[in-house]
């Protein structure tokens, strides 16, 4: 028998945050300088930023780990460089999943001179020697609109991390299923509002639930966007 549902709740203003005068990150989960004990990794999902860069610039990431990146514009576009791979770049109504190597640099740059854009930036274990080549989807959000589309990195492999994305309207109702029982779910709503498992969430809140059979939620504004992730824990 699953045991009763556990929850946490990650409030957009209580995110840690990274800031200069040309970039700005905000901090789901510990991150950088930024630690909070009740702010460990979820599972295999480690790092959830939400990051604001000025135009022309460029910011490096240093892989502690084998780990599959995947990059969300929310404003304008990101070209990216990792190693081995020729650079690449994504525009909003794209994602890009990349898979990095231990000890590894990628760096994110704005292609922009004189634009801020503004981009998720998630970072999730998989099995070692799992790489794949880079992976840019193109999001139809209004075609595909009060559905939840999966963003799977490979056909392949063991994935420890399964990320959806979902456009709704008001008072549209979804439920997520969880592939494996032991598995958790964790929520960051993109925009708008939802109900997610009887908690009332706003853009850029988060949510962590583990020993979940469903997830039921709905939209409680127009347009509303949800980006879901099924992690291994």
């Amino acid at each position: 028998m699953i045991s009763k549902t556990k929850a946490t709740i990650y409030l957009s203003n209580q995110r840690g945050c990274t800031q200069e005068d040309w970039f700005r990150s905000f901090h789901v989960f510990n991150y950088g300088k930024y630690f909070n004990e009740n702010r460990t990794p979820f599972g295999s999902l480690n790092t959830l930023n939400e990051n604001t860069l000025k135009g022309g610039r460029t910011i490096s990431r240093l892989a502690k780990d084998d780990a599959t990146v995947l990059i969300l514009p929310i404003v304008g576009a990101l070209k990216y460089t990792i190693p081995g791979y020729k650079e690449g770049i994504v525009d909003a109504g794209e994602v890009a999943i990349l898979s990095v190597v231990k000890d590894s640099v990628i760096e994110m740059m704005n292609p922009y001179e004189d634009e801020l854009i503004n981009f998720l930036e998630v970072w999730y274990m998989h099995p070692a020697g799992d790489r794949v080549e880079p992976l840019k989807i193109e999001l139809d959000l209004e075609h595909s609109k009060n559905s939840l589309i999966p963003l799977a990195a490979s056909e392949g492999g063991q994935q420890r991390v399964t990320p959806y994305i979902g456009k709704y309207k008001g008072r549209e109702e979804g439920i997520y299923t969880p592939k494996n029982s032991a598995n958790g779910v964790f929520v960051f709503i993109v925009e708008g509002a939802f109900e997610v498992a009887n908690r009332l969430l706003h853009g850029h809140d988060g949510l962590a639930l583990w020993n979940v059979e469903q997830v039921e939620f709905e939209a409680l504004s127009n347009d509303a966007i949800i980006f879901l992730l099924e992690v291994a824990l």
